[in-house]
C-alpha cells in the first residue's frame, strides 16, 4: 500500500500542484489509515462499509474532533478514487461515506489599523533596513492586497506580473488560474524591489518573483517566518499568519462594498459558499456598530 500512497503524492504534487502543506497532511492521514488496516490485517483492496464504520468508531474512541475526522475522511476518499481511475479497485468505497458535520468558525481577521502597523513595519525607529527590506515589504503588501495564499504567492513567476494592468496570474488550487490585482501602494514597493532582487541573486538566476540570498526561491515556511518576525516587531497582539492576511483582504473587501461574487472570484474559491462565511464576519462588525451606537444613543 506504501508505494500505491507515495504515487498518489506525487500525482498531488506534479499533476495537480497542490501545496506543499496539503501533501504533507494527506501524507499524514494515509499512512494513520494504513497502521489502522494493517493492525486489523485488512488487505486495503478489499475494505467494505463495515470495515469503514470501525475505523470511524475507533477514530472517535481515540477523542479525533470531526474537522480531524473530516481531513482524515477526505484524504483516503481521494487516495481510492486515484486507485479507481488507475484501475486497482474497480469502485471507491469512500464515496458512500459522509464527513462529519462541522462547525462553522469565522475566519481570524486584522483591523485596519493592525494591517497599517504590519505594512508600514520598516518604518519603525528599531528597524534596521537591509537588502531584504524592500522583498519583506512586498510579502506583505502582496499577501493584503491580492489575498493570495502562501504558496500561490511563493509560485507568482516575473512573466505572470501584468505591470500594466497591474494584475497577477496566480495558480491556485487544482492547477486553477485565476487574475489578482494590486494597487498603487504595492506598485511602488514592487518597482523597489525588483531593483533590489538582482543583488539578492547574485550570479543565481530565478523565474521566481521573490528570492532569497542563499537559495534563490522562497519557501512558504520562510513567509511564514517573516511575517512572525515583522509582527513581533510591530507588537501586534494576533497570530498572523498568510493566510490571516487573506482572510483580512476578503473582510475588509465586503465592508467597504464588495460584492460577494467578486470576492469569491479573486480568492478562487469554487464554491460561493466558502466565500460565505466573510458575510457572517462582516454582519457580526454591523450589528456590534449598531448595538453600540444604539446604547450610546440611549444614554
Amino acid at each position: 500500500m506504501e508505494d500505491k500512497i507515495e504515487s498518489f503524492l506525487n500525482d498531488l504534487s506534479v499533476e495537480k500542484n497542490y501545496s506543499e502543506a496539503t501533501i504533507k497532511t494527506y501524507r499524514n492521514e494515509l499512512y494513520k489509515y494504513q497502521e489502522y488496516i494493517e493492525w486489523k490485517k485488512i488487505d486495503y483492496r478489499l475494505v467494505n462499509k463495515e470495515v469503514v464504520r470501525d475505523y470511524l468508531k475507533y477514530l472517535d474512541k481515540l477523542n479525533y474532533k470531526n474537522r480531524s475526522i473530516s481531513t482524515n475522511i477526505s484524504a483516503i476518499r481521494s487516495f481510492y478514487g486515484y486507485l479507481v481511475i488507475h484501475q486497482v479497485l474497480s469502485k471507491n468505497i469512500f464515496n458512500g461515506i459522509r464527513n462529519p458535520k462541522l462547525e462553522k468558525t469565522l475566519p481570524n481577521f486584522l483591523s485596519e489599523i493592525d494591517v497599517s502597523k504590519i505594512l508600514e513595519f520598516s518604518s519603525l525607529p528599531n528597524y534596521k533596513k537591509s537588502i531584504y527590506t524592500t522583498r519583506d515589504e512586498l510579502i506583505l503588501n502582496l499577501l493584503y492586497d491580492t489575498g493570495c495564499r502562501g504558496q500561490e504567492l511563493v509560485s507568482i513567476c516575473l512573466k505572470d506580473i501584468d505591470f500594466k494592468e497591474k494584475s497577477i496570474k496566480v495558480l491556485g488550487k487544482g492547477s486553477k488560474e485565476r487574475i489578482v490585482f494590486y494597487g498603487e501602494n504595492t506598485e511602488d514597493v514592487l518597482n523597489c524591489y525588483l531593483k533590489d532582487r538582482a543583488t539578492l541573486l547574485g550570479e543565481k538566476n530565478s523565474k521566481y518573483l521573490l528570492v532569497t540570498k542563499e537559495s534563490g526561491r522562497m519557501t512558504s515556511r520562510r513567509v511564514a517566518q517573516i511575517i512572525d518576525e515583522i509582527v513581533l516587531l510591530v507588537a501586534v497582539r494576533h497570530h498572523v499568519t498568510p493566510h490571516t492576511l487573506r482572510h483580512t483582504f476578503a473582510t475588509h473587501l465586503l465592508n467597504n462594498g464588495a460584492d460577494l461574487r467578486s470576492v469569491q472570484t479573486l480568492l478562487g474559491h469554487s464554491s460561493l459558499g466558502t466565500t460565505q462565511i466573510y458575510t457572517h464576519v462582516s454582519n457580526e462588525r454591523l450589528r456590534s456598530a449598531y448595538l453600540k451606537a444604539h446604547l450610546d444613543h440611549r444614554k
